[in-house]
């Protein structure tokens, strides 16, 4: 691994990789959340990272739902992208901030960094409203243009809609207002398009049939199985704060194990000290 600033070759080098992963295989990725869980995300055989949002916040003593700040994801993703060689993908939520020009310091930002793509949400606040076509359309544009502008074009836009993830509208006419989102959001530049909460296989396979976008899907415990999205069309398969659910509960079982019984079976099968050490330059 290599701890030293990331160059603009590097980046374009990472940039034309992750486009590759992202559309000519299905890309499975493992959300990190701080340094070292990309690092062990990475020894497991990872070929990109992706953050989650959630994770960051609560590393940081915050809930989800767009409480970070800009300068609090930078200096996550920078921790990051110095840690590990493979591509890093960012989850900026809502853009930190609602204008155009918002987005774009953003992904100027991003790019500046070091990673290669980036989520944005349509959603203005948890549980929604979503920003109107034309508004969030116009914010990606300025995301795409943003990328052009700070020497990074093939940077990847993902394009999060939470049609599904808020329940957005009557039930019925979610899957079309979603499959409309997606091609407008195409015209205006996004490169994949994200739809966490969806995960009826037949409403995927219509997505897939008639998005002009990769699809990305949040895969979560007893849902479809990798090969099961990948068989529905879907083209990227993420876990949002799942791994991060997963080690803080291992945490707290370990600690309650701890100071109830006073014993330490919950820490067995543990990765090593020197093999997780061996991740990092001192």
């Amino acid at each position: 691994m290599d701890n030293s600033p990331a160059t603009a070759a590097t980046a374009t080098e990472k940039a034309d990789l992750f486009r590759k992963l992202s559309t000519d295989s299905v890309l499975i990725l493992p959300n990190a959340w701080d340094a070292a869980s990309a690092a062990v995300i990475a020894a497991a055989g990872a070929s990109a990272i992706a953050t989650t949002s959630g994770g960051v916040s609560w590393s940081l003593g915050r809930g989800d739902g767009q409480h970070l700040t800009r300068d609090e994801m930078l200096q996550t993703a920078r921790r990051i992208v110095n840690t590990v060689d493979v591509p890093v993908t960012v989850d900026v939520e809502g853009g930190y901030g609602p204008t155009p020009e918002d987005v774009a310091q953003t992904v100027r930002a991003v790019a500046k960094a070091g990673a290669v793509g980036v989520n944005l949400e349509d959603s203005q606040a948890v549980g929604g409203p979503l920003f109107d076509l034309s508004d969030q359309t116009a914010r990606l544009r300025a995301a795409r243009e943003a990328a052009a502008s700070a020497g990074l074009p093939g940077l990847f836009v993902n394009a999060r809609t939470d049609v599904f993830l808020f329940a957005i509208g009557p039930s019925s006419g979610r899957l079309t207002e979603v499959i409309r989102r997606t091609a407008a959001y195409a015209e205006s530049g996004a490169d994949g398009i994200f739809v966490p909460g969806l995960l009826d296989l037949d409403a995927l396979a219509t997505l897939c049939a008639e998005s002009p976008l990769p699809v990305n899907a949040m895969a979560v415990a007893g849902g479809p199985t990798v090969a099961e999205l990948t068989q529905a069309g879907v083209r990227r398969i993420s876990l949002g704060t799942a791994l991060a659910q997963t080690a803080y509960t291992a945490a707290r079982k370990a600690a309650e194990e701890l100071l109830t019984t006073g014993t330490y079976e919950a820490l067995a099968d543990s990765l090593d000290f020197g093999e997780l050490n061996t991740l990092f330059h001192p």
